[in-house]
């Protein structure tokens, strides 16, 4: 195996397996765009819109015309931020909560359709090997660029390697 093997073999997993996943969600009835904000606001809960540009790594401006959009179809708010009146706080609707709730529902049955194919065996190797590749993107700087650290009980303290990324 070469040096650039194991980048090579995990972006292409990444690649197709975010592949399958779209078409498998069909992006939730809406577009990616509006899917990707759907899951992140329910993954972290209400957000200003900055912010959630921000940990989807888009430009405001889509992120506005998407939140508009889904406030529109009644997926969501947009609310002046009682902790910031200059920004908006985008949350999600009891409709918003079910659709987000439905993708994730098809999106663990195609996972678990997915890892079916193995044995028992394979399913242990690649849980395992599953969670500390996530234990170790979640120590990654690059993965956590621009996000606030996990709970504001602990947070994090920069190294001497880490670098600002935004």
């Amino acid at each position: 195996m070469t040096a650039s093997a194991p980048g090579s073999l995990l972006r292409e997993v990444a690649r197709l397996y975010t592949r399958a996943q779209r078409v498998v969600a069909d992006c939730c009835r809406t577009t990616s765009t509006q899917c990707h904000l759907l899951t992140e606001l329910g993954r972290s809960g209400p957000l200003p819109l900055s912010e959630l540009g921000t940990r989807v790594s888009l430009e405001k401006s889509w992120v506005s015309r998407a939140v508009e959009a889904m406030a529109a179809r009644g997926l969501v708010t947009k609310e002046p931020n009682p902790q910031d009146a200059r920004s908006w706080l985008v949350t999600l609707t009891a409709d918003g909560e079910r659709t987000v709730r439905e993708l994730n529902q098809t999106l663990d049955e195609h996972a678990r359709q997915l890892l079916a194919s193995l044995s028992e065996r394979e399913r242990a190797a690649v849980e395992t090997s599953l969670l500390t590749l996530l234990n170790a993107l979640r120590e990654d700087a690059a993965a956590n660029c621009c996000l606030p650290p996990p709970s504001p009980a602990a947070p994090r303290e920069p190294t001497q390697d880490s670098k600002p990324c935004c």
